[in-house]
């Protein structure tokens, strides 16, 4: 796998860092106005660098957060052509929520279903429960966590 410029990296980790702090205080704009610039950073191409996969995901999740699922489908999406998505029980949690939103709901229990296969029903218990319950209606095998 390839290694990115220690400066380039650095550039790229504190436009994240200072996207997520955005992101917390609800300013999903702002937050994706500098994801976007550090994906912006990547080299060509984008989807051979690990740091893509965190950045999509970043972006991903502004956007789902925003209600912006369209966007965000299409972000975690991308993210899963990068190293170390595939298996990663957060991206799946987004994209089934996303897909669940969008009312794709054969692909959202795929995403959900294999979030929890991963992770486990920890993964959705600061989620909205009508996830875990949509996806308990779909195998009886899910616990609802209290």
């Amino acid at each position: 796998m390839p290694k990115l410029v220690v400066k380039t990296h650095n550039k790229i980790k504190s436009y994240c860092k200072t996207g997520d702090e955005f992101a917390q205080v609800e300013r999903y704009q702002d937050a994706l106005k500098l994801y976007w610039a550090a994906w912006d950073l990547i080299p060509e191409p984008k989807q051979d660098w690990e740091t893509s996969t965190w950045v999509l995901a970043a972006i991903g999740d502004a956007n789902f957060l925003s209600g912006d699922y369209q966007a965000s489908l299409e972000s975690l999406s991308n993210a899963m052509y990068c190293p170390d998505a595939i298996g990663n029980p957060f991206l799946h949690l987004r994209l089934g929520q996303c897909q669940f939103e969008l009312k794709k709901f054969d692909h959202a229990a795929d995403e959900l279903i294999r979030a929890y296969a991963i992770a486990g029903s920890e993964i959705f218990s600061d989620e909205d429960p009508k996830y875990i319950q949509f996806l308990q209606t779909k195998t009886e095998d899910i616990e609802i966590p209290i």
